[in-house]
Protein backbone atom coordinates (compact mmCIF):
# COMPACT_ATOMS: atom_id res chain seq x y z
CA UNK A 1 0.00 0.00 0.00
CA UNK A 2 0.80 3.28 -0.82
CA UNK A 3 2.33 5.73 2.27
CA UNK A 4 0.62 8.63 3.08
CA UNK A 5 -2.64 8.60 0.59
CA UNK A 6 -5.14 7.89 3.37
CA UNK A 7 -7.12 10.63 5.24
CA UNK A 8 -6.53 11.01 8.75
CA UNK A 9 -8.74 9.84 11.37
CA UNK A 10 -9.62 12.14 13.78
CA UNK A 11 -12.61 12.14 17.05
CA UNK A 12 -15.34 13.08 15.77
CA UNK A 13 -18.00 14.40 17.65
CA UNK A 14 -21.37 13.71 16.19
CA UNK A 15 -24.73 15.54 17.37
CA UNK A 16 -28.15 15.57 16.22
CA UNK A 17 -31.00 17.58 16.04
CA UNK A 18 -32.81 15.98 18.99
CA UNK A 19 -30.23 16.64 21.33
CA UNK A 20 -28.49 13.17 21.21
CA UNK A 21 -24.54 13.29 21.09
CA UNK A 22 -21.71 10.76 20.55
CA UNK A 23 -18.24 10.61 19.71
CA UNK A 24 -16.87 8.76 16.67
CA UNK A 25 -14.39 8.35 14.47
CA UNK A 26 -13.88 10.20 11.27
CA UNK A 27 -11.58 12.35 8.68
CA UNK A 28 -14.07 15.92 10.32
CA UNK A 29 -14.01 16.90 13.80
CA UNK A 30 -17.59 17.42 13.88
CA UNK A 31 -20.64 15.98 12.28
CA UNK A 32 -24.82 17.51 12.79
CA UNK A 33 -27.45 14.85 11.43
CA UNK A 34 -31.23 15.37 11.80
CA UNK A 35 -31.67 11.98 12.54
CA UNK A 36 -30.01 9.44 14.80
CA UNK A 37 -30.79 6.03 16.03
CA UNK A 38 -32.42 7.58 19.47
CA UNK A 39 -34.92 9.24 17.57
CA UNK A 40 -35.18 7.11 13.84
CA UNK A 41 -38.68 5.73 13.81
CA UNK A 42 -37.45 2.53 12.98
CA UNK A 43 -35.14 1.98 16.67
CA UNK A 44 -37.57 3.88 18.61
CA UNK A 45 -40.84 1.10 17.60
CA UNK A 46 -42.90 4.08 16.93
CA UNK A 47 -43.51 4.03 13.07
CA UNK A 48 -46.91 4.08 11.86
CA UNK A 49 -48.83 3.04 8.05
CA UNK A 50 -50.06 6.54 7.26
CA UNK A 51 -53.08 5.36 5.06
CA UNK A 52 -54.09 7.94 2.97
CA UNK A 53 -57.62 7.41 0.94
CA UNK A 54 -57.19 4.00 1.78
CA UNK A 55 -54.42 2.73 -0.17
CA UNK A 56 -53.44 0.17 2.31
CA UNK A 57 -56.85 -2.36 1.92
CA UNK A 58 -56.47 -1.14 -2.03
CA UNK A 59 -53.24 -3.42 -2.08
CA UNK A 60 -54.08 -6.01 -0.10
CA UNK A 61 -57.77 -6.53 -1.96
CA UNK A 62 -55.57 -6.61 -5.20
CA UNK A 63 -52.90 -8.72 -3.89
CA UNK A 64 -54.78 -10.87 -1.53
CA UNK A 65 -53.46 -14.50 -1.66
CA UNK A 66 -55.85 -16.38 -2.35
Amino acid sequence: MKKDIHPKLVKCSVSCACGNSFETESTKEELRVDICNECHPFFTGSERMVDTAGRIEKFNQRYAKK
